[in-house]
């Protein structure tokens, strides 16, 4: 896979909320709304989970890409840009040497 393929995938879902297509699983996500599309996420998120912990890779792998899938939907939903997501984690990237930062614990609150 190669950042084309999440980006032919988003847009993809993109092209589902603007043409609209019968017998389209990507259009009944959009047509039953943001809480069904989110109880996707979380059930996938879920699954996701349960084959890590089952230390199946194959069925891991499964899950993972209907996570990225449901996520995306969230995203398209919510007008967020896979450009976007990607910038995030490239700025991310850049960042080492921050772990003590991250671990630190006020101790006043």
């Amino acid at each position: 896979m190669t950042n084309d393929t999440l980006k032919e995938l988003y847009e993809t879902i993109l092209d589902r909320k603007s043409n609209k297509q019968e017998g389209s699983y990507t259009c009944y996500l959009f047509d039953k709304g943001l809480d069904k599309i989110l109880k996707k996420v979380g059930e996938e998120c879920s699954e996701t989970i349960i084959a890590a912990k089952n230390g199946d890779n194959s069925e891991t792998v499964l899950e993972i890409s209907d996570l990225i899938y449901h996520l995306f939907v969230m995203m398209v939903d919510q007008g967020i840009a896979v450009e976007d997501v990607m910038a995030e984690l490239d700025k991310r990237s850049n960042k080492t040497g921050n772990l003590k930062q991250f671990h630190q614990v006020d101790k006043n609150t």
